[in-house]
């Protein structure tokens, strides 16, 4: 028995001795103190014994060292004679190895690389070369570039909510601009300044951190959602321009301790770059507002118009004030010299919302176009839903809530009409928008007084200022008295009406508007043939009218006839160009009436089958 065997008997023996105690003694306190004696024994000996186990890899070998080495020859079983010892060889094993021989690196496979989907280039050049829709505005272009600059906050940060709200000091309130966020209950809306995290930032104007937000105060602390998101973790920032509060910058998360001291100074950098951005834009709205507008008076100012009608000016304006400011109703009122009366005269509403009519006639009195009318001076309400204000009348049936802008068109002392601009949202018109469209309106003002006079003056003239020729006015006025006079006296006339057909108005032909000469020829013609009993006046641009006192509608018709002939034959010189007009004519015999409407419709009608015989024709009704 080997030593090792021996001393594992003798600690074992020991453990059938300690059971056996207790079986031969009846003392309580003997068989107590022996049933703890083993149980520790017990204990010791397998706590030993696990111990051991590692020291017994190093013990087995032992022999086999011996004979290996033959450092210890006593105990050799058995000698050998000389020359007839002998060595146990091994067979060689074959190892399978990699060495530089067999290895053959991988074009596809280099170390530190990962599988590259094919479309890798595709999404990525779509994600960096995104570009901005061009069919949006400038505040929509800032907040579609705030927006990506958020996603990138947000994965930067693992963050639940990143977010950006704007500061108004005048109001002391926060306004969403943009957020990106794992949750679809955002609360859009304005917050008042309280005493929430937001509020905090605000009045101290310095960052905040929450690291560990208890479940039942999140919804007081963090207001931006309809409902509690289990938020741990908040930081904001605020965002400073010009030397002012203009933003704040806040990030959440559902984790605790998500955000640290070097958190607030990395938003740092994001807030510096937001307001570089507010400063870019702002610089590029400026400029494309400033040309936008000053296109729009250039535009008005253009050399080529001319208005010969109210509603060719009221649609110039309407054009132009489209890009001075921003409007969802626009109304232009307009003070008629004839009835002395304000009346709205061009009205745009761009809404589903009612509102005034055209042609309403404005109360000065208690109504908010009144007060700029009496005044002189712009008026600007921020929120027309406060109280019951009344725009131009008592009548009016407006369902229009937001900020009203009205502005006096004066010139030389006087009040030619008032501009108004209305807008949904509240408080939109700014003090700086006053004072442009306050000196805008000079050139407005210049415009229609301009108008105003022409009409007044051309409404006392009786002659047509081109031809000088009757207006329509005086020659009706002229005609029906003619026809009373022709019943008194019991003679014959009769109307002829000549139109200049329609030519090729091109200025690329005639190197200039042919039109004004080609009037003037023709003018001359008709006034050339005609007796002192006879009248002749412009009934429009290219119609004119000649009554004949006292003449069958046989020698009218004769008239006419040589009338066509010779201007038809007649050459027009227009800039280095020699061409020809024609004319067509109705003739129609008054027969005893003195309907002046009557008779005038009846030559039209004998004009329309000339024009419809394709001009250059003379017809005629008895």
């Amino acid at each position: 028995m080997g030593n090792r065997n021996r001393k594992r008997f003798l600690i074992f023996i020991i453990v059938p001795i300690l059971v056996a105690i207790p079986f031969f003694t009846e003392d309580f306190t003997l068989r107590l103190i022996t049933s703890i004696i083993l149980v520790v024994y017990v204990g010791f000996i397998i706590f030993l014994r696990d111990s051991m186990r590692p020291d017994e890899k190093y013990d087995s070998p032992e022999p086999e060292e011996k004979y290996q080495t033959g450092e210890d020859a006593s105990e050799t079983p058995y000698d050998t004679d000389l020359g007839e010892e002998f060595k146990i060889i091994s067979p060689q094993k074959k190892i399978e190895v990699i060495t530089e021989d067999n290895y053959t690196p991988s074009s596809t496979s280099q170390r530190g690389s990962i599988f590259k989907p094919y479309d890798l280039k595709e999404n990525y050049e779509k994600i960096a070369n995104e570009e901005i829709p061009s069919d949006i505005t400038q505040d929509e272009q800032f907040s579609f570039v705030l927006e990506k600059l958020l996603n990138v906050i947000k994965e930067a940060y693992l963050a639940h909510t990143a977010i950006f709200f704007w500061y108004n000091s005048n109001k002391k309130r926060l306004t969403l601009e943009k957020y990106v966020s794992n949750s679809n209950e955002i609360t859009e809306q304005k917050f008042d300044i309280e005493n929430d995290i937001l509020s905090k930032i605000v009045q101290k104007e310095e960052p905040e951190i929450l690291t560990d937000i208890t479940s039942n105060a999140e919804s007081d602390v963090i207001r931006y959602y309809n409902n509690p998101q289990a938020i741990k973790s908040f930081i904001g920032v605020p965002l400073f321009y010009s030397n002012k509060l203009a933003g704040v910058l806040a990030l959440d998360s559902k984790m605790s301790d998500a955000f640290g001291i070097e958190t607030i100074y990395s938003l740092g950098r994001f807030v510096r770059v937001i307001s570089i951005m507010i400063s870019l834009f702002e610089e590029k709205f400026v400029e494309t507002q400033s040309e936008q507008r000053l296109k729009a008076l250039l535009g008005v100012l253009s050399t080529d118009k001319k208005f010969d009608t109210q509603e060719e000016l009221w649609t110039a304006i309407e054009n132009s004030v489209r890009n001075l400011i921003k409007w969802d109703a626009f109304t232009f009122v307009y003070f008629d010299p004839e009835i002395q009366k304000f009346k709205t005269s061009k009205v745009v509403n761009n809404t589903s919302l009612k509102y005034a009519g055209e042609f309403l006639e404005v109360e000065l009195n208690n109504t908010l176009v009144g007060k700029s009318v009496l005044s002189g001076v712009p008026v600007k309400i921020d929120d027309t839903s406060v109280q019951d204000y009344i725009r131009f009348s008592k009548s009016e049936d407006v369902s229009f809530d937001g900020s009203f802008f009205a502005v006096p068109l004066i010139y030389e002392g006087e009040n030619y009409g008032v501009f108004c601009f209305e807008s949904l949202k509240k408080s939109f018109y700014t003090n700086s928008d006053v004072q442009f469209v306050k000196n805008a309106v000079k050139i407005f003002s210049f415009l229609v007084y301009s108008f105003s006079t022409t009409h007044m003056l051309k409404s006392l003239l009786a002659l047509d200022i081109e031809t000088k020729t009757l207006n329509y006015q005086s020659f009706i006025e002229r005609m029906s008295s003619d026809l009373l006079k022709a019943v008194e006296l019991k003679v014959s006339s009769a109307v002829a009406l000549i139109q200049i057909d329609e030519f090729l108005e091109q200025d690329s032909l005639f190197e200039g508007d042919p039109f004004p000469k080609i009037l003037a020829t023709i003018s001359s013609s008709i006034k050339e043939d005609l007796t002192p009993l006879s009248i002749v006046g412009r009934l429009s641009d290219k119609l004119f009218a000649v009554y004949f006192f006292n003449a069958s509608t046989k020698d009218v018709f004769l008239w006419a006839e040589k009338l066509r002939i010779k201007i038809a034959r007649k050459p027009i010189s227009v800039v280095l160009k020699q061409t020809t007009f024609t004319v067509s004519i109705g003739v129609a015999s008054s027969s005893g009436s003195v309907d002046t409407e009557e008779i005038i419709k009846n030559a039209d009608l004998a004009l329309q089958k000339a024009l419809e015989k394709g001009g250059n024709t003379v017809k005629s009704i008895n």
